[in-house]
């Protein structure tokens, strides 16, 4: 994977928390190693927020400088922080129900035509949130198909929910969250999320039935995928925007390969296709169906 050339004119940075420093440098390394670890691209406008979350990171393990951070990470002592620095650079903003059009159309359009494929049979349906950030995603799906399967016994359904954040996923698999998250939710949705308390003030669980539903695990796109599919539905939302055309391209084809004839994909609103794909066709606000 060619690295590009994203800090051409970037000037020096000023010093930050004291004694911080990011020089152009060291965002050229830093941004050259989360590419070729995660392929994602941190751009010239991202510095300032790259140079906060590095600064949590010189601070956590005792260092002086970023510069001293950067030769740490070239050595080989460094294996077990590389997954801490991509969890420091990666962002995590999601919601319930978020961009609630995709949700309608899998609760409406999606689920009742594979249940009425699959029930009476012990039919398999999965579904795959692929950076499930911190579990709404995950958790919306689960609850717009639970309101569409019923309480019937007759289906094998999973959904897997991958993010390549590890410390994210912790908070995830745990499905503790403020109630105040649930309260701005429509009227017409809030029922479908089941609740049960939680032992934090202010706090709630989503309830086992719908956590039993999700098997989160931690998943690097540009790395291999132990999956075999097929998937019945996959959400890639808000992705795209941090990679290269390149790197795009190459994980939309192993999408591909792995949704089932028919099955859907769920890019993120601002989103689209690298390229127009042979086996994709366009049916929504950014919803592709696979046609072969």
């Amino acid at each position: 994977m060619s690295r590009p050339n994203l800090f051409p004119a970037l000037p020096p940075a000023p010093t930050v928390s004291g004694d911080v420093t990011l020089t152009r440098d060291d965002m050229k390394f830093i941004a050259a190693l989360v590419y070729e670890r995660a392929g994602i691209v941190i751009r010239e406008h991202k510095e300032a927020m790259t140079r906060g979350r590095l600064a949590r990171r010189v601070k956590a393990l005792g260092m002086g400088s970023v510069a001293e951070y950067c030769a740490f990470l070239k050595t080989p002592q460094a294996a077990g922080e590389l997954p801490e620095l991509i969890n420091a650079v990666t962002t995590n903003h999601t919601a319930f129900f978020r961009e609630r059009h995709h949700f309608d159309h899998l609760r409406r359009e999606v689920m009742p035509r594979l249940v009425q494929e699959r029930a009476g049979r012990r039919g398999r349906i999965r579904h795959w949130s692929s950076a499930c950030s911190s579990g709404e995603e995950a958790y919306s799906i689960a609850a717009a198909c639970r309101d569409a399967i019923g309480p019937r016994s007759d289906l094998d359904f999973r959904i897997l929910a991958t993010d390549i954040d590890t410390d994210i996923l912790a908070r995830a698999e745990a499905g503790i969250y403020p109630a105040e998250l649930f309260e701005r939710l429509p009227a017409d949705v809030k029922p479908l999320m089941r609740l049960e308390a939680a032992p934090g003030r202010g706090e709630v669980r989503i309830a086992e039935e719908l956590r039993r539903m999700i098997a989160f695990k931690h998943l690097n796109l540009i790395e291999k995928w132990p999956m075999k599919g097929p998937f019945d539905v996959i959400f890639c939302r808000n992705v795209f925007i941090y990679f290269d055309t390149q790197t795009k391209a190459a994980i939309l084809d192993r999408f591909v390969t792995l949704l089932a004839p028919g099955g859907f994909l769920y890019l993120g609103h601002s989103e689209s296709l690298p390229q127009p794909h042979p086996n994709l066709r366009l049916i929504g606000r950014t919803i592709y169906e696979r046609t072969a």
